[in-house]
């Protein structure tokens, strides 16, 4: 039996290059290998913090899913859907949260540093503190093997495999996989102003943004704060530049590159320019492609809606042996 690949985004709308270089092209990359792949876009999980801005839930869904398509990802190849059309998830997350102690939930890594960081305002709700179980049932009603991740979600995963084991201990059966996590090959892509690339902090490089925006946010993105003199040396590998290169400039020239910053013989300016040459002519395919899908919603509606009846098959047969797990299978069918 071929292997399982799940993994999810929330939807916010436009994507920037930490996202598709970070997230995305994993996912991409994957097609090549030989398992059944599952992407889904966490409507619901955009609620847990985003409940007054529902809203805008379905417009940033298409445009979120469009530059997936646009990028490179096939509905042909992956089962692509919307994680709300799928009721199943909503079921076994209110299973596993029956089992769930509320102490796991307080000591998930990230809770407090976003509640420090959304406000109480936003973070008060139960929806916000259960959401690592809304995660876990998004990974294992498709029996998962694998969830393409960063090195900051790898505790979120733990805490899914440390569920999976405690539902299997107390119902004495083996229904879902333990998930390992498949770490992005590019961990973390820093923004305009050195920080990690996220809309939040206002430093991000869209895939919406024109060749005459990009180069504008690449010519005040942040270098290695050791040169500030075109004859200072620096660190090419500490510089958010570079780490751009590294995507987007050919190896060779990316040694070169190297080499000359550490001497002093390239100055700032002409590195952000190579680069900005070969970041648009990577991405105006991408952006001419993004263009015409634009015209295309209904095209991709109608996607997402056949992608989550196919997601919707596999989870119902999922639930049915949960359901066998904690019940009588005679008694709940009756009931």
């Amino acid at each position: 039996m071929r292997k399982t690949v799940l993994s999810g985004m929330r939807p916010t709308g436009i994507l920037h290059l930490g996202n598709l270089y970070g997230a995305l092209q994993n996912w991409i990359d994957l097609e090549k290998e030989n398992y059944n792949r599952f992407y889904f876009v966490a409507d619901w999980h955009a609620l847990t913090t985003g409940f007054d801005d529902a809203n805008n839930i379905l417009e940033s869904t298409i445009n979120m899913v469009i530059d997936w398509i646009a990028f490179g990802l096939s509905p042909e190849k992956n089962t692509i859907f919307i994680q709300s059309l799928v009721k199943e998830h909503a079921e076994l997350f209110l299973l596993l949260s029956m089992i769930t102690p509320v102490g796991w939930l307080e000591r998930v890594p990230s809770y407090k540093d976003q509640i420090a960081q959304l406000g109480k305002a936003k973070t008060s709700n139960y929806g916000f503190l259960g959401y690592p179980i809304l995660m876990a049932a998004d990974i294992i009603i498709y029996k998962a093997h694998y969830v393409p991740v960063g090195l900051d979600q790898v505790a979120h995963l733990e805490f899914t495999r440390e569920l999976v084991r405690h539902f299997h201990n107390l119902t004495q059966t083996n229904v879902f996989i333990e998930p390992q996590p498949l770490l992005t090959k590019v961990p973390k892509i820093l923004g305009l102003d050195g920080r990690k690339m996220s809309k939040s902090y206002g430093n991000a490089i869209y895939l919406s943004d024109s060749e005459e925006e990009t180069a504008k946010k690449i010519k005040v993105m942040f270098t290695d704060p050791r040169r500030k003199r075109k004859t200072d040396p620096g660190v090419a590998e500490e510089c958010g530049v570079f780490m751009l290169h590294k995507i987007f400039t050919p190896k060779e020239t990316q040694n070169e590159i190297k080499d000359a910053c550490s001497k002093a013989t390239i100055g700032c300016v002409e590195c952000k320019k190579k680069l900005i040459n070969n970041l648009n002519s990577a991405l105006n395919p991408v952006r001419e492609k993004r263009e015409k899908l634009l015209n295309k919603k209904e095209y991709v509606k109608e996607m997402l809606t056949e992608g989550s009846k196919k997601a919707q098959d596999v989870a119902s047969k999922t639930l049915e042996e949960v359901r066998d797990a904690i019940f009588s299978a005679k008694r709940f069918r009756k009931a």
